[in-house]
């Protein structure tokens, strides 16, 4: 099992500037989702007007499922500067593949909790970690997309766009790195890596009943 808290007010405020869609996602009954928070929070971002458009839909972690979901509101996430995604990493993961010309922006952090999650088939993964990067690695995670969970960037050891440690994987840091460049952010790389307190996930899973 999982939990989701959404990320600091302030943090998603700054990610939801300009014409922004947000996504919502309530499928799996085994992920723990903060409904009524991030229902007030995007309530608040739309009286600033910058919301165009609040999607919630079940199980976008489906990349078939998420392509037919959002048929119909394409023309306004083709408008958008931004998509803001309320679900846990894979969601992130498979809409910001799925929008690959878009910028996605994650709006929770994921937290592990024993017991089961669930047997969707995805296309990605979620390390769980409690402080998410997708939002400065253009929505592909660093830590499942590369062998080495690295978070400072590429290894040495990659050759011709392939992984040291497994030769028919994709660089997770080159995948990073054109991600961004496609989208002219490659800036977004100059974030500074924090000193990670593995413990802070276990302790806010535990404080979130």
């Amino acid at each position: 099992m999982l939990i989701t808290q959404l990320k600091q007010k302030d943090a998603i405020e700054t990610l939801a500037k300009g014409k922004t869609v947000i996504i919502n996602c309530h499928g799996c009954k085994e992920v723990y989702f903060p409904e009524e928070e991030a229902a007030e929070l995007q309530k608040e971002l739309s009286a600033r007007g910058d919301v165009t458009e609040i999607i919630t839909r079940d199980y976008i972690c489906n990349p078939d499922n998420l392509c037919f979901q959002l048929q119909k509101f394409m023309d306004k996430i083709n408008a958008a500067d931004t998509v803001l995604v309320f679900s846990c990493g894979v969601g992130v993961q498979t809409v910001a593949a799925f929008l690959e010309n878009k910028r996605v922006f994650a709006g929770c952090d994921t937290c592990p909790l024993p017991g089961f999650q669930g047997v969707t088939p995805l296309e990605f993964d979620c390390g769980q970690c409690g402080e998410c990067y997708l939002n400065y690695t253009g929505g592909i995670c660093p830590i499942t997309a590369c062998s080495k969970s690295l978070v400072n960037g590429q290894c040495g050891g990659s050759k011709n766009g392939k992984c040291e440690v497994d030769k028919n994987m994709e660089c997770g840091w080159e995948r990073i790195y054109r991600k961004l460049e496609k989208l002219n952010k490659l800036d977004t790389l100059k974030f500074q890596t924090k000193v990670r307190d593995y413990a802070k996930p276990f302790k806010d899973s535990q404080n979130a009943d």
